[in-house]
């Protein structure tokens, strides 16, 4: 005790030991002491002297404290201590009063002894491993010491981490940054190209190369659809092909299967996205990796926590998938003679000598087959019925009605949960069951399923066969007014229930108290008042009588109030500790949550508010069917608009189409009187030769009748637009009238058409717009027919001028030839004349292009002008 008097600052007789000599004992005490408390307080000491005596702490006892973590990883106390010392002598956080030379030598020190500890790679594995310790005192330290680390030497000690074999794996657990970082620049698909083709060629590097997936997918949406979206789904297949002889199982094999099927499970988990989950079920099946891993599950010699792992893998991938459901239930065992996978697995189930968790297992899986599956429902339940049993062959409905009734208590529970969830939200399957008959014993008549139930309960069986039945009984009757009939026809049900209610029984009881309560509550809650004698306000008085209704409430609180409920309710999956804990079923938990609430307001109503409520329930139904009607109508009517607008945009679209033919049009027709005018023109270049001429003028006149033909064609096509356009104007019409007859509704339900009225509102001016376009298109239809009949004018006088014209050419022609003959009557030498080239000036004048007093003699010009 003088000692540590000494080292904390206590009076003690004789000379003080200096720092350094009182650091070096405690490092002594820290090596040598067995017993835990010595060494837990000398590292306190250490760590009270390491801020004063950084230098002689860091370079005595870091070893020791490196020793510490290795060795006494059970006491966090000492852990924390020894974390925050070492923290202590590597930060160089010093106090901001210290000048320049201070600081510099302390970052020296810091530097240094980081150095001296990150030497051994493995100190930086153990820090790391200190990072996920749940524990406060021991994880705190743990992150301050890395980030020390981190400071002084970053880049070293991110090689180290990176470089150590669980660094990444570790890092990435529950950060979702670095699992996204990892995802991208570590490369996913490197991963997957580590990771040979069959696992039964696995090591230990690929169980790294899998942990580190697993952990970058696992809670992070994101990976997981780039993963789902990369094809990495397509190859997992290859993975589970573990062949027909399975003998050798090594541990490493196991391992590495343990967390494939994880893998697996991580695309499918229940807590995802539905539509995630949905597309990764869709992917597995469609690559056949469904197949594979229903192969594993009816292979022979596959040990038994692999089994049970693939069993829960298989669940989740069929979980809500209609066609995984449908093909997980044509899956035969090899057997003689084949039988269906769910009645092999359902054998297991009832089978006391199986292992727990394999049990457990194949409950999640015959309710994962049954998830939103009516039709697996409606099959299920077949199997019971009359009608359908074969005697010489054992059913699903079968061995869960051996499982009901059995002396096991753990297969009674688990076959009335199965059977409750063949009833889950299926009307029509709860008043099929209510068909089942049995036969209890020789000679005595059969007695229905419903109450060979009450009668098991009543005998005062096993709490967990109890509770198993009344969850099955609640889920039956609840939202089926005639499965509560058929209970409360049994004239011993109440008062068996009111009888449990009222008693005070002991702490086991509470549960089945609670859940008779919640059974009574239902039988009020949906009943239709059939049985005169078990009506509501019977059943609620004799609650008020019998009970009270204050006790009654309290009863029916005991359920939510288990230790249990709350942890049945957080996943779909039967995970207990031990099979006495089994007695909360998930998809339960959510009935006990609708119900209870409604059930007590139930109970403490009156009859005259129930009366109210009932009209103003009517009320409401007759509201809800008017809007329904009105919704019809107004889903109808936005079709019709629907369809209107997109007649009208293509109308529009017409429209466009013709203002751009008209346009081309115009520019033809000024195409066609400009080459006109150049006939015009061309027409004084005639030659000389009548028969020229004349060819030349009849070319002229085809080329005319050729174009003016064409523009007739071009004016009948707009006529015919013009003609489809107001045909389709009246079909409009016509719709129009019709949706405003129909848009009128009764005057005390106007309202619920404002939206219809605006559409038929806009669509009316659409109507108008469309007839100004088309009054538009019809005036420019009656401008055409005008510049039509004007060219056609215009062509016969140029017809009629050109016939004149050739009537000239051919009197001036043979002046010419006659002058001709007179010159040779009168012995001069005719020579060639040059031909005369005569055109139309703008007042119609023939203009002749030539000189005839360069050729004819002077003595001739006279009689040629009196010609």
């Amino acid at each position: 005790m003088n000692f540590f008097r000494g080292v904390m600052g206590g009076q003690a007789a004789g000379p003080q030991p200096s720092g350094a000599e009182t650091i070096q004992k405690l490092c002594d005490r820290v090596a040598s002491s067995t017993l835990l408390e010595d060494r837990r307080d000398a590292v306190r000491a250490l760590k009270s002297l390491s801020k004063k005596y950084r230098m002689e702490v860091g370079t005595q006892a870091m070893d020791h404290l490196i020793n510490i973590l290795q060795t006494d990883r059970s006491d966090s106390e000492i852990l924390g201590y020894a974390l925050d010392t070492l923290y202590n002598i590597i930060c160089n956080d010093e106090e901001e009063e210290q000048d320049e030379n201070a600081q510099k030598q302390a970052d020296d020190l810091g530097a240094q002894f980081t150095d001296k500890f990150i030497q051994d790679p493995e100190h930086i594995t153990l820090s790391v491993l200190f990072y996920l310790e749940f524990d406060f005192h021991v994880r705190w330290p743990g992150v301050k010491l890395l980030t020390a680390l981190l400071k002084n030497q970053g880049v070293q000690v991110q090689g180290i981490i990176l470089v150590s074999p669980m660094g990444e794996s570790l890092l990435c657990t529950s950060n979702q940054t670095c699992k996204k970082t990892l995802y991208f620049f570590a490369g996913v698909s490197r991963l997957m190209d580590l990771l040979p083709p069959f696992f039964l060629c696995a090591g230990i590097v690929v169980e790294d190369c899998l942990l580190l997936l697993l952990n970058l997918l696992k809670n992070n949406s994101s990976n997981q659809n780039f993963f789902k979206e990369g094809s990495y789904i397509q190859r997992m297949k290859p993975w589970f092909e573990v062949g027909d002889d399975n003998a050798g199982w090594s541990a490493q094999k196991v391992t590495n299967l343990h967390l494939m099927l994880q893998l697996v499970r991580v695309m499918v988990s229940p807590v995802n996205s539905p539509g995630a989950t949905a597309s990764c079920q869709k992917s597995m099946y469609q690559c056949d990796l469904l197949q594979q891993l229903c192969t594993i599950l009816m292979a022979t010699g596959v040990p038994a926590d692999i089994l049970t792992e693939t069993i829960n893998t298989v669940s989740e991938v069929i979980r809500g998938s209609q066609v995984n459901q449908d093909y997980f239930a044509s899956v035969n065992a090899p057997s003689n003679p084949p039988r269906p996978a769910i009645v092999v697995l359902l054998m297991s189930m009832v089978n006391e000598r199986q292992p727990f968790v394999l049990r457990c297992a194949v409950l999640y899986c015959f309710q994962c087959f049954l998830y939103k599956n009516q039709k697996g429902q409606g099959e299920i339940v077949a199997t019971l019925l009359p009608s359908t049993i074969d005697a010489n062959s054992i059913s699903a409905g079968q061995l869960l009605c051996g499982g009901l009734f059995s002396a096991d208590s753990l297969s009674n529970w688990c076959a009335a949960v199965a059977l409750a969830h063949a009833l889950q939200d299926n009307l029509t399957q709860k008043e099929q069951l209510l068909r089942v008959q049995l036969a209890t014993s020789l000679g005595k008549p059969p007695v229905s399923l419903l109450q060979q139930c009450t009668n098991i309960l009543s005998q005062g069986s096993k709490v967990q066969t109890r509770v198993g039945l009344l969850m099955l009984l609640c889920t039956w009757i609840s939202n089926c007014p005639i499965a509560v009939t058929h209970f409360l026809h049994n004239q011993e049900n109440v008062p068996f229930l009111t009888a449990q209610i009222s008693e005070n029984l002991g702490e086991d009881e509470r549960l089945v108290q609670g859940l008779c309560a919640l059974l009574l509550g239902i039988c009020i809650y949906y009943n239709d008042n059939s049985l005169e004698n078990y009506t509501k306000e019977k059943l609620k008085q004799l609650i008020e009588k019998r009970i009270g209704k204050e006790n009654f409430v309290e009863k029916l609180g005991f359920i939510t109030k288990h230790e249990l409920y709350s942890r049945a309710a957080q996943k779909p999956q039967p995970v207990f500790p031990s099979p006495e804990q089994m007695l909360f079923d998930h998809e339960f938990t959510k009935l006990v949550k609708e119900l209870e609430g409604v059930i007590t307001k139930a109970v403490h109503k009156s009859t005259e508010e129930e009366k109210k409520e009932e009209e103003v329930k009517k009320t409401l139904e007759q509201h809800d069917n008017i809007v329904t009607q009105y919704k019809e109508l107004i889903r109808e009517q936005d079709a019709q608009i629907q369809e209107l607008k997109e007649q009208v945009a293509s109308m529009t679209s017409q429209n466009e189409q013709m203002q751009t033919t008209v346009t081309q049009q115009l520019s033809q027709i000024q195409q066609h009187k400009d080459q006109y005018n150049i006939l015009k023109l061309k027409l004084g270049k005639e030659n000389q030769s009548q028969s020229s001429s004349q060819g030349d003028g009849s070319q002229m006149n085809g080329l005319q009748t050729e174009e003016l033909s064409q523009l007739r064609e071009e004016v009948e096509e707009l006529r015919k637009q013009h003609s489809l356009l107001q045909t389709q104007l009246g079909d409009k019409d016509a719709l129009i009238n019709t949706l405003n007859k129909n848009a009128q509704p009764p005057l005390s339900s106007r309202f619920f058409l404002p939206c219809a009225q605006e559409e038929v509102k806009r669509l009316s001016e659409s109507r108008a717009e469309l007839e100004q376009q088309l009054a538009s298109s019809t005036s420019t239809v009656a401008i055409l027919q005008t510049e039509k009949t004007k060219l056609q004018t215009e062509v016969q006088e140029s017809k009629k001028e050109q016939d004149d014209l050739l009537m000239l050419l051919a009197d001036q022609d043979q002046k010419i030839h006659n002058l001709k003959q007179r010159l040779k009557d009168l012995g001069e030498t005719v020579e060639q004349l040059p031909a005369l080239f005569c055109f139309l000036n703008a007042s119609g004048e023939i203009i002749v292009l030539t000189t005839l007093s360069s050729v004819l003699k002077p003595h001739l010009i006279k009689p040629v002008e009196e010609e």
